[in-house]
């Protein structure tokens, strides 16, 4: 007896699916984590692209988070009223908008350490796993490049 192929159209199958339901669910336990930091998931993906590489221009820290920099400049603009951004034109190129940490945002990395551990704990993730987890994500995103639009 053979096992019948799964219909290709089957919501179950589909990557989309599995993507977006795994994507909501690990959101919604980092919430709880980043609101007592007056922070939403995207806006600690900024901040986290931010504590790696220091000062950014916008359209670097866009490219950072697979964003459009219409997209992160209003998130920026709330990151900035927190306290925890600083914008400024570079006096070199006035269509330069860089976007720096302030002392305030530096020390909100200390309350955010605890996160990835935590968040691995939820997960039942061991540090191997979530490596080979991520390399499975990170090929994904770079086999869907280069795939025309």
């Amino acid at each position: 007896m053979t096992a019948q192929r799964p219909d290709l159209l089957d919501l179950e199958v589909q990557v989309c699916f599995g993507l977006v339901a795994a994507s909501r669910r690990v959101v919604a336990l980092y919430r709880p984590l980043l609101e007592p930091l007056g922070l939403t998931h995207p806006l600690y993906l900024l901040m986290l692209a931010l504590w790696q590489h220091g000062r950014l221009p916008l359209h670097r820290l866009a490219e950072l988070v697979h964003q459009d920099p219409a997209t992160v400049s209003p998130m920026v603009k709330k990151l900035e009223s927190l306290g925890y951004v600083t914008r400024r034109r570079d006096p070199a190129d006035e269509r330069t908008l860089s976007i720096e940490l302030t002392d305030q945002g530096r020390e909100l990395r200390r309350s955010a350490e605890s996160i990835p551990v935590t968040m691995m704990d939820r997960l039942g993730l061991g540090e191997d796993e979530l490596a080979r987890l991520r390399a499975v994500l990170d090929d994904l995103i770079d086999r869907s490049r280069t795939v025309p639009d």
